[in-house]
Formats: C-alpha cells, sequence, structure tokens
C-alpha cells in the first residue's frame, strides 16, 4: 500500500502532537512554583530592564525591600517589586531570606534589653549574623553612622586557627543595633560616643557601658543618673568594675553614689523600674565559673545589693541578701 506524502506528513504531525501532550500532561510541574523571596542588600539600588552593558533605570530600590527572585543568571537576578517591576539586580545585591529573617530574630531579642552603650562607625563596615567574617552579611553600615551596642564577644581570628602559641589573637564584636536593622561588627571599628557629662570621669578609665537608671528634676531640666561599667585589666570579661552617678541638685553635678571592684561582668546589663525604685542586675562570674545575677535597687541616692539569682537567664527577683561566697569590695560615695 502506497503512502501519499501529504499522509505521511499527517501522520507525523499527530505523532509529534501526540508525543507533546503525553508529555505536558505527565511532566509538567503540578503547581507553578513559587517565586524566591529576597530582600535589598544596598542602602539603594538601581532596577534595571536588562543585564546588558547598555540599560535603562527603571527604579530605584532601598536597603530592606521586599523582592520575588524570577530567575537568576551568573551575576544578574530578574526580580518583581512591591511596586508592580519587573528588572534586574545584580546578585551581590540581594539578601536570601534566611539570612534577613536570622537579622529580625536577633532585632527582635533587643527589643526589652536597654543598649549598654552608644557610638558611631570608623569607616564602612559590614553587619554580620553572627561574630565572624566568615558569617553571612547582613548589610554595609556607612561610615559615621550612629550604633546602640548590646552585646560584646571575644572571638578567635580564623587565620590563626594553625597558630601553635598559648595566646591566639582574638578579635572583639559587638552587637548592634542601626536603624532598623540588628548584627555583629567588628569593635575596633566603633568609636565610643560617652556622653559628655559624664566624659570627666571616663579619665583614666575604660569606660565601656552607661545606662540611664533614672531622672531628676533640676530647675526644669531631667538630669540622667547613670550607671557606669568599666574594663580595667583582663579583656576576657565584658566589665570589671562599676560606678553609679547620681546627680546632686544642690551643687547642679554629679556624685560618684556607688563603686564596686573585682567583678567579672558580662553584657547584657537589664533594668526594671518596680514601684518607682530602679533595679538593674549584673550578669556575673565567679571563681569557679557558675554563672548568677546580682540585683541592685538605687533607693533614692543609695544604691543597695537586694540578693542574688542563679544563673543569667532568669529574671526573678532575688529571695535572700547577696551570697558571702562572691567576692567583691564596694563602697558608697557622696
Amino acid at each position: 500500500m502506497r503512502i501519499t506524502i501529504r499522509k505521511f506528513l499527517y501522520i507525523v504531525i499527530i505523532a509529534a502532537l501526540g508525543s507533546a501532550s503525553y508529555y505536558f500532561f505527565v511532566y509538567r510541574p503540578a503547581h507553578r512554583l513559587a517565586a524566591e523571596a529576597a530582600y535589598i542588600l544596598p542602602a539603594a539600588v538601581d532596577l534595571v530592564d536588562t543585564p546588558a552593558e547598555v540599560r535603562i533605570a527603571l527604579g530605584s530600590l532601598k536597603s530592606g525591600d521586599r523582592v520575588e527572585v524570577l530567575k537568576r543568571t551568573r551575576n544578574w537576578a530578574q526580580i518583581h517589586t512591591g511596586e508592580n517591576l519587573t528588572g534586574w539586580v545584580e546578585n551581590a545585591d540581594l539578601l536570601d531570606a534566611h539570612t534577613y529573617e536570622g537579622g529580625q530574630t536577633l532585632l527582635r531579642g533587643l527589643l526589652n534589653i536597654p543598649p549598654q552603650a552608644n557610638g558611631h562607625t570608623g569607616g564602612a563596615v559590614n553587619l554580620h549574623l553572627e561574630p565572624s567574617r566568615d558569617a553571612s552579611q547582613i548589610t554595609q553600615l556607612p561610615q559615621d553612622l550612629k550604633v546602640e551596642i548590646y552585646g560584646r564577644k571575644l572571638v578567635e581570628r580564623a587565620d590563626s586557627a594553625e597558630d601553635s602559641t598559648t595566646d591566639k589573637p582574638r578579635d572583639a564584636w559587638y552587637l548592634v543595633r542601626a536603624n532598623a536593622r540588628a548584627g555583629w561588627v567588628l569593635g575596633r571599628f566603633v568609636t565610643l560616643d560617652i556622653p559628655e557629662a559624664i566624659a570627666p570621669y571616663a579619665q583614666g578609665t575604660n569606660l565601656v557601658s552607661w545606662i540611664v537608671l533614672k531622672t531628676v528634676d533640676d530647675e526644669g531640666h531631667a538630669v540622667p543618673e547613670y550607671l557606669a561599667a568599666d574594663r580595667l585589666g583582663s579583656q576576657d570579661v565584658d566589665y570589671s568594675h562599676i560606678r553609679v552617678f547620681t546627680w546632686w541638685v544642690k551643687d547642679h553635678r554629679y556624685v560618684t553614689a556607688y563603686v564596686e571592684s573585682n567583678l567579672k561582668g558580662y553584657f547584657p546589663t537589664r533594668v526594671k523600674v518596680i514601684d518607682g525604685v530602679p533595679y538593674f542586675r549584673l550578669r556575673l562570674m565567679d571563681d569557679q565559673g557558675r554563672k548568677y545575677q546580682r540585683v541592685y535597687g538605687l533607693f533614692d541616692t543609695r544604691t543597695r545589693a537586694v540578693g542574688d539569682v542563679p544563673g543569667w537567664e532568669s529574671d526573678a527577683m532575688p529571695t535572700s541578701p547577696p551570697s558571702h561566697n562572691h567576692r567583691h569590695s564596694a563602697h558608697r560615695g557622696r
């Protein structure tokens, strides 16, 4: 039986359509995959129409803007924005959702903690998810940006892993908040901004923290009274010495109302006002490495330790006076 050319072509077309239909119904995805969520990393970046050398800016995006990644090339990503624009940005300008959420978790963890100190960046510095140069970068902070400091951690430098010496070099990292971002930065890139009113008391000491306990009225001006912490000697602790500065209204000046030394203290210090009395909690460690909190109250102009609490996590008030097993020295001043 002869098959005409027309019939042959007809059979080929039918076979091709059948194969295509089979592939479509058998191998096609059950549903369209959701776009990948990402966030803009730099302070500002242009959305362009193409990754080619000649391109047109379609709009501008700012740090923290949420976008959907439609597809990626080696260096570029096609994205859809909240402004209903579709265009391209470089992959390096995008922050993955996991890192972004990690940064938001850090930020939420600081909500009920007072800043331990304030400062500013001494140059452009990377904000990391963890205290490590190799950790994911959340963003880059510009020079002279104001930051709040909440924590400190000493971390052995990665390039010292093969160093056989006992005292391996370490970096101090700060947990900071800058605007709506939180993360870790190298401490040497942050300069502390000590309040001018207590700056004279920082001379000859390494003042590392100051927290407002309360304010007092002096001729219509609200004057803060401070808990200040100094690090004297070992870098292993966040602070080893505390002072309370109260305001003497009669002479319009600060007085050192309380001093305590020989502490192994660690950030953060917490403050809570109960019935008008500010209480502060120090996170301390004894000579055996046991963690505990010592709670103090500022009663008018007198600071008094009201008791110890085991561990660093509890926010319970002490039920007994401080243990004599914890050696410390303290005095009140005027």
